[in-house]
């Protein structure tokens, strides 16, 4: 690979995704404009993506590499270097909101820009099972731990801190459809209506019990929206009949009514629940499904509550491979903005593995990215160097057997 001077950087690459007056028309609209004397607001959200997209570790790790790439930094769009303290101060005083806006404004341009982006068929980490042919989401929730106990605003089990993240995953397109950040002092059940508020009829929606609020399933089920969760250890119920015979690992398919003291008032009808023996960690383990649908398999509620492991999968890339483990500050309004520039680099990296059809990980197209963020050569030609133009060809030690709904084999 050859650098030309009369390429753009790889970030500049990057950056051009987001339309070049969004952030001005933001800045205005949420009042930041009018703390940017030194340091504009492009300025800002450009160090921040840096920071992201190099996995930078601290304040200083920010400005001087910005610094050291000034000529750079500054082609894009007249970004200025920016200080340590000018970093620290706007991430404090800032108002997040307008990372939040910028987050999902880019989004919807990117869509906007690429009908196929966000309508793709089915992404094969979140092992949606092919039958299903509705919209699938999967909600939960991610705790991000803060390292500073003085924190008052996110203060969580006595003495730690945390933030967390709320979210509903589109399982097909593996893309975010609705995120809430704040503090981790809340039950997620409470978070659980305004997630799922998007949802339309006949769709499915798949949660873990720390969501189960009969009060809303109730509201979900009047909305004719289908859903799957475990049912709690402590859940009042009786027996009304029997649904399908147990059969294989199903060991019980039954129609039931709640009798709890609150329960039964906040969901009055009859629910399925169906206890069946699935595999985790490669042993056998009995789990209790609750649903309000009477027509699948109970096989397939098993099958559509294990694709929930999409959105811990979602977690993971977003966690482990972003920065979200060091902040660079740790106010609310300081980790709302880091949080929000994660969710945008995450969403502009996946854009870009979509429109270069980049069939490997998103952990290895954001190392690939990192490595040459100041070079001056094409994007384009960076991902087909790495193999994007052709893997090699598994070998297999022997063929696969080929599968058949309905048919066993020993």
């Amino acid at each position: 690979m050859r650098s030309s001077k009369r390429q753009f950087t790889i970030l500049k690459q990057i950056s051009k995704f987001i339309p070049r007056n969004l952030v001005p028309k933001l800045a205005t609209k949420h009042g930041v404009d009018k703390q940017s004397r030194s340091i504009t607001p492009w300025t800002h959200v450009l160090s921040l993506m840096y920071a992201q997209l190099s996995h930078a570790m601290s304040l200083n790790d920010v400005c001087d590499a910005l610094k050291n790439h000034s000529g750079a930094f500054k082609d894009i769009r007249d970004a200025e270097p920016i200080s340590k303290n000018g970093l620290s101060y706007a991430n404090r005083t800032r108002n997040s909101k307008m990372a939040e806006d910028l987050f999902w404004s880019v989004f919807s341009a990117l869509k906007q820009n690429n009908p196929s982006f966000g309508y793709s068929s089915r992404n094969q980490k979140s092992g949606i099972p092919h039958r299903f042919k509705r919209a699938i989401s999967a909600v939960d929730s991610s705790t991000i731990k803060l390292f500073a106990n003085s924190l008052d605003w996110a203060k969580h089990r006595r003495r730690k801190a945390a933030a967390k993240m709320h979210l509903r995953l589109d399982l097909q397109t593996f893309l975010p459809q609705f995120i809430i950040v704040k503090a981790a002092n809340s039950h997620d059940s409470t978070e659980a209506k305004e997630l799922c508020a998007g949802i339309r009829a006949g769709e499915i929606v798949v949660f873990d019990k720390a969501y189960v609020d009969f009060k809303h399933l109730y509201h979900l089920q009047n909305r004719q929206v289908f859903w799957v969760t475990r049912a709690k250890d402590n859940m009042d119920y009786e027996v009304m009949g029997q649904h399908t015979q147990p059969k294989g690992k199903v060991i019980r398919d039954v129609k039931i009514k709640l009798t709890g003291m609150g329960t039964k008032q906040h969901y009055p009808m009859e629910l399925r629940l169906v206890e069946i023996k699935v595999k985790v960690k490669g042993k056998e383990k009995v789990m209790t499904f609750i649903t309000n649908n009477f027509e699948w398999s109970p096989n397939s509620i098993a099958d559509l509550y294990k694709s929930r492991w999409g959105i811990e999968v979602f977690f993971k890339e977003i966690k482990q491979t972003l920065q979200i483990a060091d902040f660079l500050g740790y106010n609310e309004n300081a980790v709302q903005w880091q949080i929000w520039t994660a969710l945008l680099v995450y969403i502009l990296l996946r854009y870009i593995a979509h429109i270069k059809q980049w069939d490997f990980s998103f952990p290895r197209l954001f190392t690939v990215v990192r490595s040459v963020l100041w070079t001056k050569i094409d994007l384009d030609k960076v991902l087909k160097s790495c193999g994007t133009a052709g893997a090699p060809k598994k070998i297999r030690g022997a063929p696969e057997q080929a599968f058949l709904p309905g048919f066993a084999f020993s």
